[in-house]
């Protein structure tokens, strides 16, 4: 899911809150209310024969699918978990090797009402509260800039992505849907007089921001960049990673739900009501083994990115105001690669606390395609989970590139090593003490994700808000597409959960699965007059 730290800053003054934390308020308070039909205000309710629990199924098994399963074996309901692929986790999954590298999400978000940071807390994971060190950046030569130059560049980045943050927030009804964030980042270097060289130094540099979102920074919506805020407090790495979590909330479901690995729904059929507390018939749900099963509500899960390549699974077709926002909302491809090599090179003695958690090389003359690159130095994590890897971050044409190339070798071949070493090498052959007769600076192992050619992470990694074109598509309010998925079809049994559905302030994020799966069962369990269900 996430890759780098989304942007989480108290820019407010005190006691003004931003929409996206307004949302957040009203998003909890819904989850605890009853649900309505059709937004007619008339509450939405279900009758079954007496003795016969609900029937729910919930397609996929992700951390929304897991939690939205958990809440309801906590009410009681027969639940059935259809998953298409082998696993839990859906985008949280890991690789056994040198590290036990995460797939998915690294971070979390947000320190204030997380319920994924108290889940944490509990089964004693390790965070790392990455410091505020610029970080090592070398220029368009390969030549490392000095501190000072680094800091200036990061406080200008930082800087205007703050007052852009703020622009978005108060003035988004009047921004051009077409307008982007880089757009902004060249009015704010001109208003502000910077020398021409600076100037074109922090727009290569802020050309990082597409490791936080999954998509280039000429395409992130200025009008929306308020749905990039994220819950307060800051974020952390989660250097344990995700695999406890993922273990806890599996443990908990297994036992209570009935769960089928491998197993795609083709289709879903489900008509509407009829009467106000009962259907006509039941929902048909028919996977790739042409195995039907009847539910009495739906739960979905699946990742924007498989929704936007097959609404046809849903019959009758989805009302067209869903249709229109699976089309609208956009859908990020964010890639890692890890490179882990005998040793740490590039650490000298005392470097361990000092160093930059990250490194950043700026679009580089000396490679081919002037990819811009960064890294995170996962030397630097705490004892027990540091070791000697280099974690690239990827977005755009580059991370295009990589996974198509990665695509063409068997990940366990010496061939699948090399290509992925050579690619990188012009870049960590730059960082101290590289020596390229020592064994210890050639990587050993090597992984790279592949999201992008995933059909059950929709082609992607997680939804973004980028530019689009009135002319083309007409006008989008992203927000109200987000607010429609999260609405979802409760009058034909149907609802939706994921990252894409999520409280503005964790959209794209694991919370934001967690919070919309578990959002998404309350209302269904209230639905049946089930309350007071943690």
């Amino acid at each position: 899911m996430e890759g780098r730290a989304k942007f989480s800053h108290e820019y407010r003054p005190p006691g003004q809150m931003s929409k996206a934390l307004q949302d957040y308020n009203h998003f909890k308070a819904l989850s605890n209310q009853e649900t309505t039909k059709n937004g007619s205000g008339t509450m939405l309710r279900r009758s079954l024969p007496k003795g016969r629990k609900p029937r729910i199924c919930v397609v996929g098994a992700g951390i929304a699918g897991l939690r939205c399963a958990q809440v309801l074996n906590r009410g009681d309901f027969d639940v059935t978990i259809l998953e298409a692929r082998d696993r839990v986790g859906g985008r949280v999954g890991f690789i056994h090797v040198p590290g036990n590298s995460a797939l998915g999400p690294n971070w979390v978000h947000g320190l204030h009402e997380n319920p994924i940071l108290d889940l944490a807390k509990e089964l004693e994971d390790t965070f790392m509260d990455v410091p505020e060190v610029t970080p090592s950046v070398y220029d368009q030569n390969g030549r490392l800039m000095g501190i000072e130059d680094g800091r200036q560049c990061s406080e200008l980045m930082w800087g205007i992505i703050e007052e852009a943050f703020k622009y978005s927030d108060k003035e988004a009804g009047s921004i051009p849907q077409n307008q982007s964030l880089l757009d902004f980042f060249k009015v704010k270097l001109k208003e502000k007089n910077i020398p021409e060289a600076i100037a074109e130094r922090v727009l290569e540099y802020c050309q990082s921001w597409g490791d936080y979102v999954g998509g280039d920074i000429d395409h992130q919506s200025l009008k929306y960049l308020w749905l990039e805020e994220t819950i307060d407090g800051g974020n952390l790495l989660l250097a344990s990673t995700y695999r406890a979590i993922l273990d806890r909330i599996t443990n908990d479901v297994i036992p209570y739900a009935n769960l089928q690995l491998s197993t795609k729904v083709t289709t879903i059929n489900s008509s509407a009501f009829e009467t106000e507390t009962a259907a006509t018939e039941p929902i048909t749900v028919t996977t790739s083994q042409n195995e039907t099963f009847h539910f009495d509500e739906i739960v979905m899960t699946a990742p924007l990115g498989w929704l936007k390549h097959n609404t046809n699974t849903f019959q009758p077709d989805l009302p067209q105001r869903l249709q229109t926002a699976i089309r609208n909302i956009t859908y990020g491809a964010l890639e890692k690669v890890y490179l882990t090599f005998p040793s740490a090179f590039w650490l000298s003695p005392g470097d361990q606390d000092s160093k930059s958690f990250f490194n950043q090389w700026l679009a580089p003359s000396y490679t081919p395609d002037h990819w811009a690159v960064e890294c995170a130095f996962l030397s630097s994590l705490p004892t027990p989970h540091s070791h000697p890897t280099l974690l690239f971050y990827m977005h755009g044409s580059l991370a295009k590139h990589i996974t198509t190339l990665a695509s063409k070798f068997d990940p366990t071949s010496t061939e699948y090593l090399t290509a992925l070493s050579d690619f990188f090498k012009p870049y960590y052959s730059l960082l101290p003490n590289y020596n390229p007769t020592s064994p210890s600076c050639s990587p050993s192992h090597a992984l790279a994700t592949n999201w992008q050619h995933d059909e059950f992470a929709g082609w992607g990694s997680y939804s973004n808000f980028q530019i689009s074109d009135p002319e083309v598509v007409g006008k989008i309010e992203l927000d109200k597409d987000i607010e429609a998925l999260r609405e979802g079809a409760p009058e034909r049994r149907l609802w939706f959960a994921g990252e894409h559905t999520a409280p503005f302030v964790a959209l794209g994020t694991v919370t934001g699965a967690w919070l919309s799966g578990e959002g998404v069962a309350k209302r269904i369990l209230r639905a049946y007059g089930v309350k007071d269900v943690d």
